[in-house]
């Protein structure tokens, strides 16, 4: 991913942070030259040292025969993104696009069945934990258990990352200020959440000054 030197994300547990906001990601590889891709939960692990990135696919899915084969899978996970008028500027220039973006690159490998049963259990605990009902591994009938056997765990040794966050950085603050009033005025869910997240930013920058 193209990253100009003002966008680049240096702070490792930023990334880990975006990662576990925005852990809906996209995993692509490679058959026979052709990209393939898949859109699923992920999760982010650690053991020692070393980083993964988790997930499953459906068994039906072909895509996972080649999760081993390629020398590198990619994992896109993306944030808040919104289109930038010119017209926001106080001086003539070009409309762009704001976003928040994290490339992932490692090699990948197979979980066994007990490394498959512990990352579903951590990922309904992720997102059933907070509920009244919570619907937990340990709930599970055995009916529903067999269903896993139509997925297939992999997990992705974290080699390389490449995080972007363009938030209009590159501009005064007097048009940066004015471009998240003019976010908030686009009254769509992208680019509020958008304005929310720049304006965070510039409260975070101020605070730590």
């Amino acid at each position: 991913m193209y990253i100009p030197s003002y966008f680049k994300v240096k702070q490792v547990d930023e990334v880990w942070d975006f990662i576990e906001n925005n852990s809906f990601g996209t995993v692509v590889t490679t058959e026979k030259g052709k990209p393939i891709a898949t859109h699923i939960p992920l999760q982010l692990m650690n053991e020692g040292d070393s980083y993964y990135i988790t997930g499953h696919i459906a068994y039906a899915n072909p895509q996972w025969r080649t999760i081993e084969t390629v020398e590198d899978v990619l994992v896109i996970f993306q944030g808040p993104h919104a289109y930038i008028s010119s017209s926001w500027y106080a001086e003539e220039n070009v409309p762009t696009w704001n976003y928040q973006a994290v490339h992932i690159y490692g090699k990948a490998s197979i979980l066994k069945d007990e490394e498959l049963k512990q990352d579903l259990t951590k990922l309904l605990q992720k997102y059933e934990e907070h509920r009244d009902n919570p619907v937990l591994w340990e709930n599970l009938s055995s009916e529903v258990l067999r269903q896993t056997k139509g997925v297939v765990g992999f997990k992705i040794r974290i080699r390389e990352i490449q995080a972007a966050d363009k938030l209009s950085q590159n501009r005064n603050e007097k048009d940066y200020r004015n471009i998240v009033n003019k976010l908030y005025e686009e009254n769509d869910v992208n680019s509020v959440q958008m304005a929310k997240l720049m304006e965070r930013k510039l409260k975070n920058k101020h605070g730590s000054n």
